[in-house]
């Protein structure tokens, strides 16, 4: 058996007319919605091309061991298109497999079945009409808004996604919400009754009264007659459920507000040790484990940490018994350790230990307790208190991630009466919402349907790096361009940036999938349906573009931080990071993708030499190299680069001297103005 291997997609689609539709000032944006588009190999995946048709000459069967969701599938068949060029009649299998563990892979080669070719044509059909409506759409904003606001966005990419603009859609809707937030006061009544050192608060069973005057009358009853008579008093059992099995979305969640690590690195990390062999696969909607999982052996693999082994062998002792959620895709089983490993160190180490925490907490049992509720009464206006005995710890000895614990109350008894230590009315507001967290994004994401576990990371990543939000305190905020983007299409009663229009395309993918609908049929509609929204932007033009010039006339984009939780070294500096998904593009169709096709790297190169200053994209992975300025349209000025007198921190001009005389390449990246030995693409 050979075993070769490819780097993400190995085709992409394109458009066949591509050195026309490029001129973006001369060519309707509107012929795209038509123009033909084809699938090619990138010239930089032409070796793994070559290395595939040459070893399939020699073979009698090809077997597709990618990632066993959509996009793997996807991947398998141009592995299949290309293979067959060289052998037509080639046999071809599918292995099926959710981790990489000797056992897994041989039972995956025991049990081969057949390529998917509907779940691949979802692929197809995702990954067109995102080429077709990002072009389309990225082309006239930015086209509009440089020509509207020549001194404010000029020649800036200000791209459109059918996942990034309801993603926008979100944080700018919560903004508003906090921004039209009108505070109201409000008064309540609390009790206070202390014995010796214990103190207990009751709180008034009304909650809140927004009528000061009507709370003053109930407090001056209260005042007048302070005795309390207990009258009743409840004990009942306390159960505080373990958590779940682990999924993508609660995976991405969870690292972002329990670890402080964002979705991306998450994914990065996630994948990484999946790759090693000791996770499952991360891209899972799974949230229950099949009978078929042997979680003995998993846990057994477990009993030799220090740190949870003794809970481990106590699960075993009990035997485990994992929750079960209501989640399943029929392809993978939920996010669990498949190895113990103890070398692990800074964000791989803290990832690791939650999957295996929070893995062997869900197979643990419940923390169980014992409340108490205590009720009484003063001026016959009722009160309450509760407390709180936590009699089994279970799962929370080895899941740190939430507090449980005993709070204390007096031994009170039906029929009790005593005079209240203090009542006191006191005054408050309503307070707003808060900024959308990234927990929060993900959720709504989850929620509306706008992208899946494996994209909902790229897309928070997409709306950062256009400068449409930017991060406060951990938390979204979008900027002027971000509002004034979602403001001018709802201004005309535009979806946009709402969620259904991807959440029914998001829909109408998975029926592919089960062979509902045809896959032309789902193309066909959704661009009958972004036609008929281009046609009526077209008809309302100016009054988008005098939305956006309201919201934009005093707008800068130099003034927009990048937040995006970058890391730094003496050499380069990251205004991104690279993603795990495997989409050929992302949805607004100019993302620069690297060798592995993905989202490249931005990093500015700060050698002392006369490169210092510029952007380039790089992947230490396939090391991939691009000047950022070399990867733009004619039209559009590079997006990361300080325009000329602009001051900078120093304020020195960035231009770059220019000779006459021809330039020398770059042996490595064959690009001018260095060689080999201070090349950016080297040791950074």
């Amino acid at each position: 058996m050979v075993m070769t291997s490819v780097s993400g997609h190995l085709l992409n689609y394109e458009f066949v007319n591509k050195n026309e539709s490029r001129k973006w000032q001369t060519y309707d944006p509107r012929q795209l919605f038509y123009e033909p588009v084809r699938k090619s190999c990138p010239d930089n995946y032409e070796n793994i091309k070559k290395t595939l048709q040459r070893e399939i000459r020699g073979c009698d069967g090809l077997i597709i061991w990618t990632d066993c969701d959509r996009e793997g599938e996807n991947i398998g068949f141009e592995i299949i298109e290309v293979c067959k060029t060289i052998n037509r009649n080639i046999n071809i299998y599918r292995a099926k497999f959710s981790e990489i563990t000797e056992q897994s892979v041989r039972q995956a080669l025991n049990n081969l079945g057949v390529p998917d070719e509907h779940t691949s044509k979802a692929v197809d059909i995702r990954q067109e009409l995102d080429l077709r409506i990002g072009a389309v759409f990225t082309r006239f904003q930015t086209v509009k808004i440089q020509s509207a606001l020549p001194n404010n966005v000029a020649n800036k990419l200000v791209s459109f996604g059918s996942c990034q603009f309801p993603t926008l859609g979100f944080v700018v809707e919560r903004w508003r919400a906090i921004e039209n937030f009108i505070p109201e006061k409000f008064w309540k009544l609390q009790v206070n009754h202390t014995v010796g050192n214990e103190s207990t608060d009751f709180l008034w069973d009304r909650v809140k009264i927004f009528d000061k005057d009507v709370c003053k009358i109930l407090y001056n009853m209260c005042l007048e007659n302070k005795t309390a008579t207990i009258v009743n008093v409840e004990t009942k059992p306390k159960t505080k459920w373990r958590p779940l099995p682990l999924d993508t979305v609660e995976l991405e969640k969870q690292a972002s507000r329990l670890l402080k690590i964002n979705a991306k690195t998450t994914m990065q990390i996630a994948e990484k040790l999946y790759t090693a062999g000791i996770i499952s696969y991360p891209r899972t909607e799974t949230n229950q484990f099949s009978n078929d999982i042997n979680l003995v052996n998993l846990i057994e693999l477990q009993k030799v940490d220090p740190n949870w082994g003794t809970f481990a062998q106590n699960v075993l002792s009990q035997g485990p018994n994992p929750r079960r959620g209501n989640k399943s895709d029929q392809a993978h089983p939920p996010i669990h350790p498949t190895k113990h490993v103890t070398n692990l160190v800074d964000m791989e180490r803290r990832v690791y230990e939650f999957i295996v925490r929070t893995f062997l907490a869900c197979c643990s049992k419940d923390a169980v307790g014992k409340e108490t509720t205590v009720r009484l009464t003063i001026a016959d206006e009722g009160f309450h208190a509760s407390g709180l005995i936590v009699t089994e710890r279970n799962y929370l000895d080895v899941y740190p991630y939430e507090k449980w614990t005993s709070k204390y109350i007096h031994d009170y008894q039906v029929g009790n009466t005593f005079t209240a230590t203090k009542v006191e009315m006191l005054e408050s507001e309503t307070s707003p919402p808060e900024l959308l967290t990234e927990a929060n994004l993900i959720t709504l994401m989850e929620k509306h349907g706008i992208g899946t576990d494996a994209t909902h990371a790229d897309h928070i990543e997409t709306i950062k790096s256009r400068h449409y939000v930017t991060i406060e305190g951990n938390k979204f905020k979008p900027t002027e361009l971000g509002k004034g983007l979602v403001e001018g299409y709802d201004m005309l009663s535009l979806p946009m940036s709402k969620p259904h229009l991807r959440a029914n395309f998001e829909t109408d993918l998975k029926l592919i999938c089960e062979r509902k609908k045809s896959a032309e049929t789902v193309l066909r509609d959704q661009i009958e349906e972004y036609k008929k929204l281009y046609d009526k932007i077209l008809s309302e033009q100016n009054k988008l573009i005098d939305s956006w010039k309201r919201r934009l006339q005093n707008y800068t984009w130099s003034e927009q931080p990048l937040h995006t939780g970058s890391t730094s070294n003496s050499n380069a500096t990251s205004r991104n990071t690279p993603s795990t998904s495997r989409s050929s593009r992302t949805d607004s169709g100019d993302t620069v993708m690297c060798h592995c096709n993905r989202p490249a790297v931005i990093l500015t190169c700060q050698k002392s030499n006369k490169n210092k200053g510029r952007k380039f994209y790089k992947c230490d992975e396939c090391k991939f190299f691009k000047w950022v300025e070399d990867s733009l349209p004619s039209n559009v000025q590079n997006p990361y680069e300080t325009p000329p007198n602009s001051g900078g921190s120093n304020g020195a001009n960035t231009n770059r001297p220019t000779t006459s005389r021809q330039p020398r390449h770059c042996s490595l990246c064959r690009r001018t103005g260095h060689n080999i030995t201070n090349c950016p693409a080297r040791g950074v």
